[in-house]
């Protein structure tokens, strides 16, 4: 049977003492869901797993669906083909020269960006932040740390009505780097 490489996407574990999930329970979550060729990178909630199903929302369901069936925590999920992540990658409309990488936000969405819900939305009223939408995703620049922009899943969450969570650049690359799509 054929499979796919996806890479799953969790929002809020491990961060802060909050929603503890330890990489070894993720991996064996995905293992029961039929998953195969399971790893984790970081601990904060990122894996690449094979399946065959091919629905990638149905697999973000399950995930997010089993995550408090048996651990007892509400985790967003977001799944998405792992080859879409060199799309990620090739869209950023940013010029990274300068840009240092752990101050660049990827904020994946679980839909496609609605224009409409943000052509109202005042770039100034951000700065220095800045960002520009992709596809299913948000491109974020936080030239003075990520931890107190503005620019977060819940503005994104609130003005689209998606599910978001966010991955710096570093984290973007490599997992597209593990999962052989960079």
């Amino acid at each position: 049977m054929a499979t796919t490489t996806y890479v799953a996407l969790l929002r809020g574990i491990n961060v802060g003492g909050n929603a503890r999930l330890p990489m070894q329970s993720l991996r064996e979550l995905l293992d029961g869901m039929g998953a195969t060729a399971v790893r984790t990178h970081l601990q904060s909630g990122n894996a690449l797993f094979d399946h065959a199903w091919a629905d990638p929302e149905r697999l973000a369901v399950e995930l997010k669906d089993r995550i408090a069936g048996e651990l007892g925590l509400r985790v967003p999920c977001i799944v998405r083909e792992a080859a879409e992540l060199r799309g990620v990658i090739e869209r950023n409309p940013f010029d990274m020269a300068g840009i240092e990488p752990a101050r660049f936000l990827v904020t994946f969405l679980s839909g496609p960006v609605d224009p409409d819900k943000l052509k109202d939305l005042d770039p100034a009223v951000f700065a220095p932040d800045e960002f520009r939408p992709g596809e299913r995703e948000i491109y974020v620049h936080c030239p003075n740390g990520i931890q107190k922009t503005k620019l977060s899943h819940a503005l994104w969450e609130k003005r689209l009505g998606l599910t978001a969570t966010a991955r710096n650049w570093n984290t973007v690359t490599k997992l597209a780097a593990l999962a052989g799509v960079a």
